[in-house]
Protein backbone atom coordinates (compact mmCIF):
# COMPACT_ATOMS: atom_id res chain seq x y z
CA UNK A 1 0.00 0.00 0.00
CA UNK A 2 2.57 2.27 1.09
CA UNK A 3 4.29 2.22 -3.04
CA UNK A 4 1.00 3.76 -4.04
CA UNK A 5 0.50 6.83 -1.76
CA UNK A 6 2.21 10.24 -2.93
CA UNK A 7 5.60 11.26 -1.35
CA UNK A 8 7.17 13.95 -0.36
CA UNK A 9 10.13 15.11 0.94
CA UNK A 10 9.94 17.98 4.13
CA UNK A 11 12.91 19.65 5.68
CA UNK A 12 13.29 18.05 9.06
CA UNK A 13 11.87 21.07 10.90
CA UNK A 14 8.44 20.12 9.16
CA UNK A 15 8.23 17.27 11.65
CA UNK A 16 6.47 18.19 15.04
CA UNK A 17 5.38 15.49 17.71
CA UNK A 18 1.98 14.67 16.17
CA UNK A 19 1.70 16.93 13.18
CA UNK A 20 3.48 17.93 10.08
CA UNK A 21 3.64 21.42 8.95
CA UNK A 22 4.13 21.12 5.15
CA UNK A 23 4.87 24.28 2.65
CA UNK A 24 5.52 26.07 -0.31
CA UNK A 25 5.21 24.11 -3.88
CA UNK A 26 4.65 20.47 -2.05
CA UNK A 27 1.31 22.08 -0.24
CA UNK A 28 0.11 23.70 -3.48
CA UNK A 29 0.66 20.32 -4.89
CA UNK A 30 -1.40 18.62 -1.60
CA UNK A 31 -4.15 21.05 -1.79
CA UNK A 32 -4.33 22.24 -5.41
CA UNK A 33 -3.18 19.21 -7.43
CA UNK A 34 -4.11 16.33 -5.67
CA UNK A 35 -7.25 17.98 -3.64
CA UNK A 36 -6.50 16.53 -0.51
CA UNK A 37 -9.69 16.41 1.70
CA UNK A 38 -9.40 15.18 5.51
CA UNK A 39 -8.23 11.50 5.67
CA UNK A 40 -6.30 12.07 2.54
CA UNK A 41 -2.91 9.71 3.35
CA UNK A 42 0.44 10.22 1.84
CA UNK A 43 4.03 9.92 2.78
CA UNK A 44 6.32 12.05 3.66
CA UNK A 45 10.57 12.04 4.52
CA UNK A 46 12.95 14.29 5.55
CA UNK A 47 15.64 12.70 3.35
CA UNK A 48 17.61 11.48 6.27
CA UNK A 49 16.06 8.48 7.64
CA UNK A 50 13.09 9.48 8.88
CA UNK A 51 9.44 8.75 7.00
CA UNK A 52 6.55 8.66 7.85
CA UNK A 53 2.54 8.07 6.91
CA UNK A 54 0.99 11.17 7.12
CA UNK A 55 -3.00 11.99 7.39
CA UNK A 56 -4.09 15.56 5.45
CA UNK A 57 -6.23 17.63 7.98
CA UNK A 58 -6.43 21.10 6.24
CA UNK A 59 -4.54 23.50 4.03
CA UNK A 60 -4.78 26.39 1.88
CA UNK A 61 -2.15 26.47 -1.01
CA UNK A 62 0.63 27.63 1.09
CA UNK A 63 0.66 25.47 4.02
CA UNK A 64 -0.85 21.88 4.44
CA UNK A 65 -1.09 20.92 8.21
CA UNK A 66 -0.86 16.65 8.65
CA UNK A 67 -1.36 14.28 11.57
CA UNK A 68 1.55 11.94 11.66
CA UNK A 69 -0.23 8.58 11.28
CA UNK A 70 3.16 6.20 11.74
CA UNK A 71 6.64 5.97 11.28
CA UNK A 72 7.82 3.27 8.52
CA UNK A 73 10.48 1.98 7.79
CA UNK A 74 11.16 1.72 4.46
CA UNK A 75 14.89 1.18 2.55
CA UNK A 76 14.92 1.94 -1.04
CA UNK A 77 18.33 2.86 -1.39
CA UNK A 78 20.64 1.44 -3.67
CA UNK A 79 23.55 -0.90 -1.41
CA UNK A 80 26.07 1.11 -4.12
CA UNK A 81 26.50 4.78 -4.25
CA UNK A 82 26.69 5.98 -7.88
CA UNK A 83 27.83 9.45 -9.15
CA UNK A 84 27.54 10.32 -12.37
CA UNK A 85 30.04 13.00 -13.49
CA UNK A 86 28.67 14.29 -16.78
CA UNK A 87 29.99 16.97 -18.96
CA UNK A 88 27.32 19.50 -19.56
CA UNK A 89 25.29 18.71 -22.45
CA UNK A 90 22.96 20.96 -24.81
CA UNK A 91 19.65 21.72 -24.03
CA UNK A 92 18.11 20.31 -21.43
CA UNK A 93 19.67 16.89 -21.18
CA UNK A 94 21.05 17.74 -18.61
CA UNK A 95 17.71 17.36 -16.59
CA UNK A 96 16.62 14.05 -18.41
CA UNK A 97 20.15 12.61 -17.09
CA UNK A 98 19.02 13.79 -13.47
CA UNK A 99 15.47 12.42 -13.63
CA UNK A 100 16.29 8.62 -15.05
CA UNK A 101 19.20 8.76 -13.11
CA UNK A 102 17.85 9.79 -10.09
CA UNK A 103 14.79 7.23 -10.56
CA UNK A 104 17.63 4.24 -10.95
CA UNK A 105 19.55 5.21 -7.30
CA UNK A 106 22.22 7.20 -8.28
CA UNK A 107 23.64 9.27 -5.26
CA UNK A 108 24.48 12.35 -6.83
CA UNK A 109 25.71 14.18 -9.91
CA UNK A 110 28.88 16.17 -10.96
CA UNK A 111 28.34 18.36 -13.98
CA UNK A 112 31.91 19.23 -15.50
CA UNK A 113 32.88 21.10 -18.33
CA UNK A 114 35.47 19.32 -21.09
CA UNK A 115 37.64 20.14 -24.07
CA UNK A 116 34.29 19.44 -26.28
CA UNK A 117 31.59 20.68 -24.28
CA UNK A 118 29.17 22.66 -26.36
CA UNK A 119 27.49 24.83 -23.97
CA UNK A 120 28.33 28.07 -22.89
CA UNK A 121 28.77 28.47 -19.27
CA UNK A 122 27.35 31.30 -18.03
CA UNK A 123 28.73 31.49 -13.76
CA UNK A 124 25.58 34.02 -13.52
CA UNK A 125 22.95 31.73 -14.81
CA UNK A 126 23.99 29.03 -12.08
CA UNK A 127 21.82 29.09 -9.20
CA UNK A 128 19.15 28.90 -11.25
CA UNK A 129 20.07 26.38 -13.49
CA UNK A 130 20.89 24.01 -9.90
CA UNK A 131 17.56 25.19 -8.34
CA UNK A 132 15.88 23.61 -11.46
CA UNK A 133 17.89 20.04 -11.39
CA UNK A 134 17.25 19.94 -7.67
CA UNK A 135 13.64 20.08 -8.24
CA UNK A 136 14.12 17.45 -10.63
CA UNK A 137 16.14 15.50 -8.68
CA UNK A 138 13.75 15.66 -5.58
CA UNK A 139 10.62 15.05 -7.84
CA UNK A 140 12.46 11.71 -9.41
CA UNK A 141 13.26 10.88 -5.84
CA UNK A 142 9.54 11.22 -4.93
CA UNK A 143 8.28 9.03 -7.57
CA UNK A 144 10.31 6.64 -7.58
CA UNK A 145 9.99 6.55 -3.23
CA UNK A 146 13.88 7.14 -2.47
CA UNK A 147 14.52 7.91 0.68
CA UNK A 148 16.54 10.48 -0.12
CA UNK A 149 16.92 13.37 -2.91
CA UNK A 150 20.45 13.14 -4.43
CA UNK A 151 23.29 15.29 -4.18
CA UNK A 152 23.85 17.81 -7.05
CA UNK A 153 27.47 19.59 -7.60
CA UNK A 154 28.13 22.94 -9.08
CA UNK A 155 29.50 22.59 -12.34
CA UNK A 156 33.99 22.20 -12.34
CA UNK A 157 36.45 22.09 -14.41
CA UNK A 158 37.86 19.05 -16.13
CA UNK A 159 40.98 19.22 -14.12
CA UNK A 160 39.07 19.65 -10.26
CA UNK A 161 36.65 16.82 -11.18
CA UNK A 162 39.92 14.60 -12.38
CA UNK A 163 41.76 15.84 -8.58
CA UNK A 164 38.62 14.43 -7.24
CA UNK A 165 39.06 10.94 -8.46
CA UNK A 166 40.62 9.73 -5.52
CA UNK A 167 37.31 9.84 -3.35
CA UNK A 168 35.76 7.24 -4.68
CA UNK A 169 36.76 3.30 -4.58
CA UNK A 170 36.35 3.11 -8.60
CA UNK A 171 35.74 5.78 -11.14
CA UNK A 172 35.34 4.97 -15.34
CA UNK A 173 35.41 6.86 -18.49
CA UNK A 174 33.05 5.56 -20.60
CA UNK A 175 35.12 6.06 -23.99
CA UNK A 176 33.59 5.07 -26.93
CA UNK A 177 37.05 4.16 -28.83
CA UNK A 178 37.56 1.98 -25.96
CA UNK A 179 38.46 -1.74 -27.65
CA UNK A 180 39.67 -3.44 -25.26
CA UNK A 181 37.81 -3.39 -21.78
CA UNK A 182 34.04 -3.67 -20.96
CA UNK A 183 32.34 -2.31 -18.45
CA UNK A 184 31.31 -5.90 -16.92
CA UNK A 185 35.18 -6.58 -17.15
CA UNK A 186 35.64 -3.98 -14.46
CA UNK A 187 32.45 -4.32 -12.99
CA UNK A 188 32.33 -7.75 -12.03
CA UNK A 189 35.48 -8.72 -10.11
CA UNK A 190 35.10 -5.38 -8.59
CA UNK A 191 31.74 -6.54 -7.11
CA UNK A 192 32.73 -9.62 -6.33
CA UNK A 193 35.69 -8.28 -3.91
CA UNK A 194 33.01 -5.19 -2.11
CA UNK A 195 30.83 -8.29 -1.40
CA UNK A 196 31.89 -8.28 2.41
CA UNK A 197 32.91 -4.31 2.64
CA UNK A 198 30.78 -1.25 3.17
CA UNK A 199 29.13 0.11 0.32
CA UNK A 200 31.27 0.75 -2.90
CA UNK A 201 31.38 4.79 -4.14
CA UNK A 202 31.88 4.57 -7.44
CA UNK A 203 31.68 7.40 -9.70
CA UNK A 204 31.15 7.07 -13.68
CA UNK A 205 32.82 10.11 -15.66
CA UNK A 206 30.72 10.83 -19.32
CA UNK A 207 31.73 12.90 -21.81
CA UNK A 208 30.06 15.92 -24.15
CA UNK A 209 27.97 15.05 -27.46
CA UNK A 210 31.39 14.94 -29.22
CA UNK A 211 33.22 12.67 -26.63
CA UNK A 212 36.90 12.67 -24.86
CA UNK A 213 39.69 13.91 -26.56
CA UNK A 214 42.38 11.51 -26.06
CA UNK A 215 44.18 14.00 -24.13
CA UNK A 216 41.30 13.96 -21.44
CA UNK A 217 40.81 9.98 -21.24
CA UNK A 218 44.98 9.66 -20.67
CA UNK A 219 44.64 12.50 -17.92
CA UNK A 220 42.01 10.82 -16.57
CA UNK A 221 43.39 7.28 -16.21
CA UNK A 222 46.93 8.84 -14.82
CA UNK A 223 44.48 9.53 -11.89
CA UNK A 224 43.14 6.42 -11.42
CA UNK A 225 40.18 6.23 -13.69
CA UNK A 226 39.50 2.83 -15.45
CA UNK A 227 38.41 3.78 -19.30
CA UNK A 228 35.61 1.28 -20.14
CA UNK A 229 33.25 0.47 -23.39
CA UNK A 230 29.65 0.56 -23.04
CA UNK A 231 29.32 -1.67 -26.45
CA UNK A 232 29.64 -1.55 -29.76
CA UNK A 233 26.86 1.31 -30.50
CA UNK A 234 27.78 5.02 -29.78
CA UNK A 235 25.29 6.39 -27.15
CA UNK A 236 24.48 9.70 -26.79
CA UNK A 237 25.71 11.44 -23.67
CA UNK A 238 21.96 11.52 -22.41
CA UNK A 239 21.98 7.74 -23.14
CA UNK A 240 25.29 6.78 -21.58
CA UNK A 241 25.24 7.40 -18.04
CA UNK A 242 21.87 5.87 -17.56
CA UNK A 243 23.10 2.96 -19.07
CA UNK A 244 26.07 2.91 -16.75
CA UNK A 245 24.07 3.41 -13.93
CA UNK A 246 21.53 0.32 -14.76
CA UNK A 247 24.48 -1.96 -15.44
CA UNK A 248 26.41 -1.21 -12.09
CA UNK A 249 23.53 -1.81 -10.42
CA UNK A 250 22.27 -4.96 -11.71
CA UNK A 251 25.72 -5.95 -11.36
CA UNK A 252 25.29 -4.74 -7.56
CA UNK A 253 21.78 -6.95 -7.14
CA UNK A 254 19.78 -3.66 -7.40
CA UNK A 255 17.99 -4.70 -10.17
CA UNK A 256 17.50 -8.70 -10.61
CA UNK A 257 21.09 -9.21 -11.11
CA UNK A 258 23.44 -11.08 -9.15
Amino acid sequence: MLITMQKYFVSPEAFGDQHIRITGADAHHIVNVMRAKQGFTFLVSDGAGREAVAVFESGDGETAIARLEELVAADREAAVEVTIAQSLPKGDKMELIIQKCTELGAAGFLPFLSERTVVQYDAKKEAKRLERWAKIAKEAAEQSHRNRVPDIAAPVAWAKLTGQFAAYDLVLICYEDEQGTRLRDVLEPFCEAQRSREAARILVVIGPEGGFSLREVEAATAAGAACVSLGRRILRTETAGMAACACIMYQFGEMGGS
